[in-house]
């Protein structure tokens, strides 16, 4: 018997076959991005296909990253990125950026006193 969340299909179903053979997302999703499952798409989201529905319920009361979902649900980051930015689109995912402006500014600065410490090396 597998795990419980294995998916029964296994590697039989081809990455291509679950985004209908698109390799782009509608809209650029950054790997860090923090994505949380709507209210719509608690509802919605288990008539949206086994896919989105588990990526649902990763995100589902608990903000999850791109790369986070796609490692949960053990799709390819490739597949998870076309079905996240469709979900999106949808109205099932809310997408949130992965840092707050003061935040980014905070680590372009240490960044960049990182960079010009390595430069001195």
């Amino acid at each position: 018997m597998g795990q419980p969340h294995e998916d029964p299909r296994g590697a039989l179903v081809r990455p291509y076959a679950v985004t209908r053979g698109r390799t782009e997302p509608l809209r650029d999703i950054a790997i860090e991005a923090v994505l949380l499952t709507t209210p719509t798409g608690v509802q919605e989201s288990r008539f949206a296909g086994h896919d989105k529905q588990r990526i649902a319920a990763v995100c589902d009361g608990r903000p999850q990253s791109l790369a986070e979902i796609a490692a949960y649900t053990r799709l390819p980051l490739g597949v998870a990125r076309v079905l996240v930015a469709d979900m999106v689109a949808d109205g099932l995912l809310a997408l949130h950026g992965a840092a707050l402006s003061d935040v980014y500014e905070e680590r372009m600065e240490l960044l960049e006193r990182v960079l010009s410490g390595l430069r001195r090396l």
